[in-house]
């Protein structure tokens, strides 16, 4: 995919409009996906998906690498014309436009104008990567995450850990430990760090409840994890013969410092946008075929996309490149989530129904005797987002506790905290947990670093993550 494309698939929202006749504008009630009448067949596309991405790169990888993108369309389309098929072709073409214009152009579009514009962040200097020196870039990103987004985080500080560690033989494990800590962990404390939270600050959830509700849980997991990773990285480091880049042994220095400092002003105009367009409503601004598009939503996306022109405009090509900046990654994530945005349409519409879709009776199981079981919606909300997107299954689990902020604030605090926590921390558990895990993972693999597999990540997240989850939950659940 050429940029010119990418930039063109990032801008047809506000095309659409005007291409599509008048009839199809009209505002319209569009009939709907019944997600009470669906049974788990209809999942099979998107479960179908996540192996393609398992177990494809590993069977068949040239393959694979050929072709992803057709497969992804492949896997949305499986769903999509059995869906014409069932319900008409009217809910189809609704449910299609509804994901594609109001959660995967915005989704690519914040994606899109964050990694252009951290990509123009460039550290210079011998910056080494040491266990210490690692240990301390994980420990700023997962303070940052929860102030510039967990995703503006990853996408300022993975290319510096990278460069730190390009002499080093063992690079996997840094990584992966930056997806659980700056990917995910670290958005934990404020509205800013993560969809989830955001959308409960929508709700009416205080900006700073999770900051002091969830602080000692992101604390005690940040901390543990940082731990380990030290130990790990030590570990490795001294078996690797404690090396040092070839500049360090010739005796070259280079100062410290920071290329392209405007793009740090523009990613302060990234998160300020992103949160004015929650702050600020503008209305319906035009609707197609049934679908609103809101005014401060395009006003947001159109500002991102002119903060990313404004980040190529100013920032020295020599220094993106110096920088390991390539159009690679981005695109594979377009791809690829366009088929998981798709084929998961069923399995949202499923878990929206509630008590009467066909996960009843996992629902079911966050109370007892009519009291909420906390235990159950931290993990049933975790593992639900460890593999949907974890913002409406935090709005599934925030209505079912009640649906009011203030009552749950009051009443029920652990309820909402576990909730919070599930839909965050619990990203980490999978690559399609959270919006910057897979495109960490595509930098990386870019830059020559041979990750996991989807499983082999999985096995990651299982042996470090879940007794840490279970430690959580019986501290605080």
């Amino acid at each position: 995919m050429h940029i010119r494309t990418l930039l063109f698939t990032l801008l047809l929202p506000f095309c659409l409009p005007f291409c599509l006749p008048t009839a199809a504008l009209a505002a319209q009630g569009h009939p709907t996906l019944p997600g009470a009448g669906l049974d788990a067949l209809w999942v099979i596309p998107f479960v179908c998906m996540l192996l393609s991405i398992a177990v494809m790169p590993l069977a068949a990888p040239h393959f694979w690498e050929r072709h992803f993108g057709k497969i992804s369309v492949f896997w949305g389309l499986a769903f999509l014309l059995p869906c014409a098929f069932a319900f008409g072709p009217s809910v189809a073409l609704y449910e299609l436009l509804h994901i594609i214009i109001l959660d995967y152009i915005p989704f690519i579009i914040l994606l899109f104008s964050l990694f252009t514009v951290a990509g123009g962040v460039r550290l210079t200097g011998s910056l080494t990567g040491t266990p210490l020196v690692n240990a301390g870039i994980l420990a700023v990103g997962t303070v940052l995450a929860s102030w510039m987004g967990t995703t503006g985080a990853a996408m300022l500080l993975i290319r510096p850990l990278l460069r730190a560690n390009a002499h080093r033989r063992y690079k996997v494990h840094s990584v992966v430990f930056f997806i659980f800590l700056v990917a995910n962990i670290g958005g934990s404390l404020t509205p800013l760090g993560d969809p989830p939270l955001f959308l409960g600050f929508l709700k009416g959830v205080s900006f700073f409840w999770t900051t002091t509700n969830l602080f000692l849980k992101t604390l005690l997991l940040s901390v543990v994890l940082l731990l380990i990773y030290l130990a790990l990285d030590a570990l490795l480091f001294a078996r690797e013969g404690r090396p040092l880049p070839a500049c360090s042994r010739a005796g070259a220095t280079e100062k410290l410092g920071l290329e392209g400092k405007v793009n740090l002003l523009l990613l302060a105009g990234i998160v300020l946008a992103v949160l004015l367009s929650g702050l600020f409503r503008l209305g319906t601004a035009i609707e197609v075929y049934g679908v609103p598009l809101e005014g401060q939503n395009m006003a947001r996306d159109l500002a991102l996309l002119a903060l990313a022109w404004l980040s190529l405009r100013l920032t020295s090509p020599a220094s993106r490149d110096a920088n390991g900046f390539s159009w690679a990654p981005i695109e594979e994530v377009a791809k690829l989530f366009l088929g998981i945005f798709v084929s998961m349409i069923p399995a949202i519409a499923i878990l929206k129904a509630g008590t009467d879709g066909a996960l009843a009776g996992l629902i079911q199981l966050v109370s007892s005797n009519g009291q909420p079981d906390n235990a159950m919606y931290f993990w049933l909300t975790g593992v639900l987002s460890s593999f949907l997107d974890n913002a409406p299954t935090y709005v599934v689990f925030f209505n079912t506790a009640g649906g009011d902020a203030q009552t749950l604030m009051r009443d029920a605090p652990a309820t909402l905290a576990a909730i919070s926590a599930g839909a965050v921390f619990m990203g980490a558990n999978t690559y399609i947990g959270n919006a910057p895990n897979f495109m960490v993972r595509a930098i990386a693999e870019n830059q020559g670093v041979r990750m996991p597999g989807f499983f082999g990540y999985m096995l990651w997240s299982g042996c470090v993550l879940l007794p840490l989850f279970l430690l959580l939950t019986w501290l605080f659940f």
